[in-house]
């Protein structure tokens, strides 16, 4: 494997934990926060530009960092929205 290889596997190691780790503390602090919503869904439309800039140059890594960021981020989103819509019912409770 080459060291541009090496860097950019590692790059995207790394960029994939980060977003495991934003996943983690959003579900452990139950987050409804707009601005956590609006970061999610400006990484899914960035991730989604990646994919299309890393198949254009052939790029692995980045096609895998991008793809791995657009699921990730859509979860969060998912999950943000959920929890957005679960807090009238707690509030009512």
């Amino acid at each position: 494997m080459t060291p541009e290889l090496v860097i950019a596997y590692s790059a995207m190691a790394i960029s994939t934990s980060g977003r495991f780790i934003f996943m983690y503390l959003l579900y452990t602090r139950k987050s409804t926060n707009p601005l956590s919503l609006l970061f999610s869904a400006m990484n899914m439309v960035s991730s989604s530009l990646w994919i299309t800039y890393s198949q254009m140059i052939s790029d692995t890594p980045l096609l895998i960092r991008g793809t791995s960021d657009l699921i990730l981020f859509s979860i969060s989103t998912t999950y943000i929205l959920y929890n957005r819509m679960e807090l009238p019912a707690n509030i009512e409770d």
